[in-house]
This record gives C-alpha cells, sequence and structure tokens, in this order.
C-alpha cells in the first residue's frame, strides 16, 4: 500500500522526509504509520510485509528511509536491505527489530544499514532517528553501540563470526552427509532456509563448499572431530 509521495509545506520548509515501513505485523505496521503520519516532517510513502515487497516499492516510491524488520517470511531484512544499498544509495535503511543478538546486528551493518533501532525505542528517538539516517548518520542504540564496541575491542575473538545454534544444527547434518531436503524435514525447516543457513556459514568460515564448511569447524572445535570419539 503506497501513500501520496511529498506533502505540501508552507514556503521556505525543508522537504518532507519520505519514508516506506516494512514489518510482518500488521499491528506494528499500523502503529508506526499513525506515529509517522502526524509528524510535520516526515510522510510514509508506503508499507511493505516483507522484503520482496519492500524492493517493490522501493523502486516505485523511492524514499529517503526505509524502516525495515530483520526477521521476515519470504525475503527477511538483512536481504532486502543489502538490495536496497546496492540497488538505491540514496535510500537510507534504519533497522527496527526487537533482536539485538551480534549476529542479528553485524548481518544488517555489512548489509548496508545505516542504522539498527530496537522496537522499545521512545518514539522521540525514533523520530530524531529517522531524521539523522535521512541525513546519512548512523543510528544505533545505545545497547547495539555497545555490541560492536565490545566486539571492536575483542578483534581477535571476533575473526571468524560465530555460527549461531541452528546453523551449526545444519552443519552438523551436513556432516552426517544429509541432503538439504533431508535436512529440512529432520529440522522441520523449508529447503530454502536450509540453503540460508548455508550461505551465511559459508559466510562466517570463509568457505565456498559444504565439506570444507565441515572441515573448518571441527579446526575451530566448532563440531565434534569423528576421529576423536
Amino acid at each position: 500500500m503506497t501513500s501520496p509521495g511529498h506533502q505540501p509545506h508552507a514556503s521556505g520548509s525543508a522537504p518532507s522526509i519520505r519514508v516506506l515501513v516494512v514489518d510482518d505485523h500488521p499491528v506494528v505496521r499500523s502503529g508506526l504509520i499513525g506515529m509517522l503520519s502526524v509528524t510535520d516532517d516526515i510522510t510514509v510513502v508506503g508499507e511493505a510485509g516483507d522484503g520482496s515487497e519492500a524492493l517493490a516499492l522501493v523502486e516505485s516510491t523511492r524514499p529517503d528511509v526505509v524502516l525495515m524488520d530483520l526477521r521476515m517470511p519470504r525475503t527477511d531484512g538483512v536481504t532486502a536491505t543489502g538490495a536496497i544499498a546496492s540497488g538505491y544509495p540514496a535510500t537510507k535503511v534504519l533497522v527496527l527489530t526487537t533482536y539485538d543478538t551480534d549476529t542479528d546486528i553485524l548481518h544488517a551493518v555489512e548489509a548496508g544499514a545505516t542504522g539498527y533501532l530496537l522496537k522499545d525505542t521512545p518514539h522521540a528517538e525514533l523520530l530524531d532517528g529517522i531524521r539523522a539516517a535521512a541525513r546519512g548518520e548512523t543510528v544505533l542504540a545505545p545497547p547495539v553501540a555497545a555490541r560492536l564496541m565490545s566486539r571492536l575491542r575483542t578483534p581477535a575473538q571476533s575473526a571468524v563470526a560465530q555460527p549461531s545454534p541452528r546453523e551449526l544444527q545444519v552443519l552438523a547434518a551436513v556432516a552426517r552427509g544429509l541432503s538439504n531436503a533431508e535436512i529440512g524435514r529432520e529440522l522441520y525447516i523449508g529447503e530454502a532456509t536450509v540453503k540460508t543457513h548455508l550461505q551465511r556459514l559459508f559466510t562466517k568460515l570463509d568457505v565456498d563448499d559444504r565439506t570444507r564448511a565441515v572441515t573448518v569447524a571441527i579446526e575451530l572445535g566448532l563440531l565434534p572431530n569423528p576421529r576423536s570419539g
């Protein structure tokens, strides 16, 4: 759903910041849109329920800022953020999520997000964050900034991004010789989700294939060595 573009302003006033709201929960979207719609310098140009819808609306509305949830069906927020950052550099992505894990934060930042805020952010701070993102400034919730600073202080420990528990479950199944379809059935997830976990593992472990991923994981102690039993 899209709304009109720039709203009229008094002579000499700054143009409205055009915002696209992306979240898979309709109630959350409605709440954000209601809050933003009564803000004089912000115009909501559309809303989307997943990353695929967001990309289509970015193409048609060219917003200044995308408020992006992370975990959504079909195309997730990190994937959509990467596509927006590479294809529409004038549009800034401000992540707005409930998740503040190291993995989520790093994936979003690496994908090109301008900022990362949590959904418990006070309204005034969220509005200031949108304005700052529109100016191209980095916006980080205090807990997120603390996590990033902690990782910068311990570069040796951060050299290899730690796989999530689910990613390690997938990799352990790969080590047992299971196919993607078999892993999906065993873990009750879709085959496409298995592929996504594997691609993230390849990136974290700096490898290009399944066999090498298993080997490196064993070397790093992430998986048990079958020869040590």
